[in-house]
């Protein structure tokens, strides 16, 4: 176990500067820093927050791809005592906007241009009243806007010492960063977690994982999630690995950075191996750097394993499950697993979770019996921001997070996850909420009634399949719907096939019978 007075992430980076200093704490083309300049840029930062009358307790929100700003502006966020809002970067204008407006973020940290989009622009509609500065860390300042350098110059303006005594305040227990999960309820709900609990899941993480100094981390799991974030940077800054941070996945770009970089530890949803797995000139490439790959609890076959191990030379590879409400931490397979165990299960609890598989009754169940998964820990949620109601309804008053997942148990206490009571889905790694995409679809005007559900793919795993009935009187056809979808939400969201039909079956209450759906579908396919 990390020692208490680290369980900070602002004692964590003073610590690595201490250790690692010249070491090289991220690199990327457009800005690398050693761990020693990672001090120097994260108290940079942190002064001219304070400047900007930034108080302990604020909530401070980042919407930009994985770029080493990213890091900085994080790190200087969680050093004087706010509370960072990841904001995900497939989002547009509207949801990005609700995120802000539920967190109350007095600032947000963009990038200018993604992928096409101009992400200030796209906010401007949707700017809440509460969001007070926009500061954009690249191309051009739009109005209302500032630019990260003269942001930095704001620094001047606050003392060193005024600085370390706002660091010191911080502690393990002060609120490190709300994490905007949607549930059942098709609005994303806040996840509020600590440095303690965050830094102790990342430190134990890393160790199982066996991540160590030197290593050469890429991360292309998004900076917004909790794997590309927890399980990612700050796992890495906790080992003093070196972060590759990369924007967008495309396997040769990858493979041509795991070459040219000597990348070692390369984690990601199944389909990126397999992308990896169908370069065309893979048995070409030195790759023999790659030492460890972690994957999310999606389902793998054995032999994507073996021809991980022997194809692209990874010597540790391990599958684990984690939810935002368990800073992203719960289980994971251990070194020495075999393939079928890393393929079928998620692993062990790791130090300090417990785990049941609970009856319908509470009551924890004997091995190979399936019951709802529940965890218990340091790890699990501060609460909801806002929303006891929901708090108390995740979390029992013994301490269980019931996490909605369906599971069982082998002999040897790995966890097989096997369903999920909510109907969310899982696109390509992206969680997928039937219930926020019909709320969304819900702004369209054509759109009397929608109904979602997640059907299985070849290439991502699951997919949205949607059933629309229009309003009355009005026209519209599957593929203007989808056009509209693509413009007002993430793109993983947007159903791959809409139907559009007369009436969806419905139960004498008026709820949507969705296992009707899904048994129209499993028929039409056995056709």
């Amino acid at each position: 176990m990390t020692s208490h007075d680290t369980l900070t992430t602002p004692a964590l980076i003073a610590r690595g500067a201490a250790r690692y200093g010249a070491r090289m704490a991220i690199q990327s083309a457009a800005l690398s820093l050693t761990y020693a300049q990672l001090d120097a840029a994260r108290i940079e930062a942190a002064r001219a927050l304070m400047a900007c009358g930034i108080a302990p307790g604020d909530r401070i929100a980042i919407w930009a791809p994985n770029i080493a700003e990213w890091i900085v502006a994080a790190l200087a966020i969680q050093s004087v005592g706010a509370a960072l809002v990841p904001v995900n970067t497939r989002m547009k204008g509207l949801e990005a906007g609700a995120i802000l407006a539920d967190s109350g973020a007095r600032v947000l940290f963009c990038c200018g241009e993604f992928l096409g989009e101009q992400y200030p622009s796209m906010l401007a509609p949707h700017r809440p009243a509460s969001l007070e500065r926009v500061i954009v860390f690249d191309g051009a300042v739009e109005h209302a806007c500032e630019s990260w350098q003269a942001f930095l110059q704001r620094a001047e303006q606050t003392s060193l010492q005024a600085f370390r005594s706002r660091e010191a305040d911080v502690n393990p227990d002060t609120l490190m960063d709300v994490m905007f999960t949607s549930g059942t309820t098709g609005r994303p709900k806040g996840v509020m977690t600590t440095h303690g609990q965050n830094l102790r899941g990342a430190h134990d993480w890393a160790q199982i994982a066996t991540l160590r100094e030197g290593d050469r981390y890429l991360i292309v799991n998004p900076f917004f999630h909790a794997f590309g974030y927890k399980a990612g940077w700050l796992a890495a800054l906790s080992s003093g690995a070196t972060v590759l941070p990369h924007a967008v996945f495309d396997p040769q770009a990858v493979l041509a950075r795991v070459v040219s970089e000597r990348v070692s530890v390369l984690p990601g949803p199944p389909t990126l191996y397999y992308a990896l797995l169908d370069a065309p000139d893979l048995a070409a490439l030195d790759l023999t750097s790659l030492r460890v790959a972690v994957t999310g609890a999606a389902a793998i076959a054995p032999s994507l394993i073996e021809r991980m191990r022997a194809e692209l030379g990874f010597e540790t590879v391990l599958t684990g499950y984690g939810l935002t409400e368990t800073c992203g931490f719960a289980t994971l397979c251990r070194h020495g697993d075999d393939a079928q165990t890393i393929a079928q299960t998620s692993g062990r609890p790791m130090p300090g979770v417990e785990l049941r598989i609970a009856g319908p009754d509470g009551a924890a169940l004997a091995h190979g019996e399936t019951g709802e998964v529940w965890l218990r820990g340091y790890n699990v949620m501060r609460g909801y921001l806002g929303d006891a109601a929901a708090t108390s309804h995740a979390v029992d008053s013994q301490g269980w997070l019931h996490t909605g997942d369906i599971g069982s148990l082998d002999a040897l206490g790995n966890l097989r996850v096997t369903d999920r009571i909510k109907d969310m889905f899982i696109v390509g790694g992206f969680n997928c909420y039937p219930a926020e995409i019909e709320r969304l679809f819900a702004a369209h005007e054509a759109v009397a009634q929608i109904a979602v559900v997640g059907v299985p793919d070849d290439r991502l795993g699951e997919v949205g399949h949607a059933w629309v009935v229009l309003r009355a009187g009005v026209q519209a056809d599957a593929d203007a719907l989808a056009q509209w979808a693509r413009r007002n939400m993430a793109n993983y969201k947007v159903p791959r096939r809409i139907e559009i039909v007369a009436a969806l079956p419905t139960s004498a209450a008026g709820k949507v019978l969705k296992y009707r759906l899904r048994e129209a579908l499993a028929e039409g396919a056995g056709a």
